[in-house]
C-alpha cells in the first residue's frame, strides 16, 4: 500500500479509501457484523488506513461498528465521516448544511464512533440553502475545538466549494482539503469542472462509486443478474447509467481486461489512478475477495494506448465553454496564432 498527502495538508492517507456504507444490515443488505469486522481487518492488514463512513450510514450502525473495530488504534486511522444528511421527518433542522445541523452531527458522529476527533469531515452534499459564510466558520469553529482536524466537501459545485475555499483563505480559516464526488468510467461530467478545479486548489479527489455500483465490475453486462446487488432494485434504478454508455463502455473494458489478464474492475479502478489528479477511490466490499480484487488495482499499470482506448469510449463532451474554446479557430485567434508553440513549453 503507497500513501498520498491528503490535498494541501500533511495527512497521510492510503490510495485507497475502504467505504463503509455496507456495514451493518440495517438498511436490507449489507453486511454482517462479523463479515464486516472481516473486511476491516483485511483492509488494514493490506496497510489501508483511510476509512470512509458517514453519520446515516445503515441508521448510524456503519458508524458504531467502525468505533468497536477501532479499539486500541484508533490514532493509527484516518477517519472521514460526514454530516448533513437525516432520515425523512418533522424536525426542518434535522438536516442541511447549517450550524445547528453541524454541530448536533458531530456530536452524535462522536459518541458513535467512540473518538474525541474525526480525522476528515465532510459536508456531504449541498443543501442550496446554507450560506457558504455559515458553512466555513462552523468547520473552522470544530477545527479549533480539536474534535476535527481536517474539513471536506461532496457533492457540491464546483463554483460553491471554489468560494469556500478562496473564504477561508482570505479570513484565516481552515480550507477544504479533500473533494469527493462520484467518478468512473460511466461518470466523467465531473471532469468539466470538478476535477480541474481540485487539481488547481490542491484537493485530493475522494472517488465514491468508482465501479458505478458495480457496473463496472462487468456482472451486469450481456442481461446478467442482479442478485448480489448491495441495493434493492428500486435504489438501483436511481444510480444505474444510461445503458447504451454502459453497454459501450463495459465492452471495451473486458476487452482491456483481457489484454492486461485482471478483472474488469481493477482495470476500472486502475484507469482512475491513471488520472492527471490525485484519485483515491472508495471500494466499498461486501465480501473479502472483493475487497483484495479491488485493492490489487492500484499495481496496476496501463499502457497509454490503453488508456486511450477507455478514454475514447467513455469520452462525454466538455460542453460550452470548452468544446468552443478547444476549436483551431479559436485557440489561433486567442494565442495570437502561437497556440502550439506555447502549449509545448507549458
Amino acid at each position: 500500500m503507497k500513501y498520498h498527502l491528503l490535498g494541501t495538508s500533511g495527512l497521510r492517507v492510503s490510495e485507497t479509501s475502504l467505504g463503509t456504507m455496507t456495514f451493518g444490515e440495517d438498511w436490507g443488505w449489507g453486511s454482517s457484523k462479523d463479515e464486516s469486522r472481516k473486511i476491516y481487518d483485511a483492509y488494514r492488514d493490506a496497510g489501508g488506513n483511510f476509512i470512509d463512513t458517514a453519520n446515516v450510514y445503515t441508521n448510524g450502525t456503519s458508524e458504531s461498528l467502525l468505533g468497536e473495530f477501532m479499539a486500541g488504534h484508533r490514532d493509527a486511522v484516518v477517519l472521514a465521516t460526514k454530516y448533513t444528511n437525516a432520515p425523512p421527518g418533522k424536525d426542518p433542522n434535522a438536516g442541511g448544511n447549517h450550524r445547528k445541523s453541524m454541530m448536533t452531527a458531530v456530536e452524535a458522529s462522536l459518541k458513535r464512533l467512540k473518538t474525541d476527533y474525526i480525522d476528515l469531515y465532510y459536508l456531504h452534499i449541498w443543501d442550496r440553502i446554507t450560506p457558504v459564510e455559515e458553512v466555513v466558520r462552523g468547520f473552522d469553529d470544530l477545527v479549533r475545538q480539536g474534535k476535527i482536524l481536517h474539513a471536506g466537501v461532496s457533492d457540491c459545485p464546483a463554483w460553491w466549494v471554489s468560494r469556500a475555499i478562496t473564504l477561508a483563505e482570505t479570513s484565516g480559516r481552515s480550507p477544504f482539503v479533500a473533494l469527493q464526488i462520484e467518478y468512473s468510467l460511466l461518470e466523467r461530467t465531473v471532469e468539466r469542472e470538478l476535477t480541474p478545479m481540485a487539481k488547481a486548489l490542491g484537493l485530493s479527489v475522494v472517488a465514491w462509486s468508482p465501479l458505478s455500483n458495480g457496473v463496472l465490475s462487468g456482472k451486469y453486462h450481456g442481461g446478467g443478474a442482479a442478485k448480489d446487488a448491495r441495493m434493492s432494485s428500486d435504489m438501483m434504478a436511481q444510480f444505474m447509467p444510461d445503458k447504451d454508455l454502459a453497454d459501450r463502455v463495459v465492452t471495451v473494458l473486458k476487452e482491456v481486461a483481457t489484454e492486461v489478464a485482471h478483472t474488469p474492475a481493477r482495470v476500472a479502478l486502475a484507469w482512475l489512478y491513471h488520472r492527471d489528479v490525485n484519485v483515491i477511490p472508495i471500494i466499498g466490499s461486501r465480501k473479502i475477495d472483493q475487497l483484495h480484487d479491488n485493492l490489487a488495482a492500484a499495481d496496476l499499470k496501463l499502457t497509454p494506448a490503453q488508456v486511450q482506448k477507455l478514454d475514447e469510449a467513455s469520452h462525454v463532451s466538455l460542453g460550452f465553454p470548452y468544446d468552443f474554446l478547444n476549436r483551431p479557430f479559436v485557440r489561433g485567434f486567442s494565442s495570437g496564432g502561437m497556440w502550439e508553440a506555447i502549449e509545448t513549453v507549458g
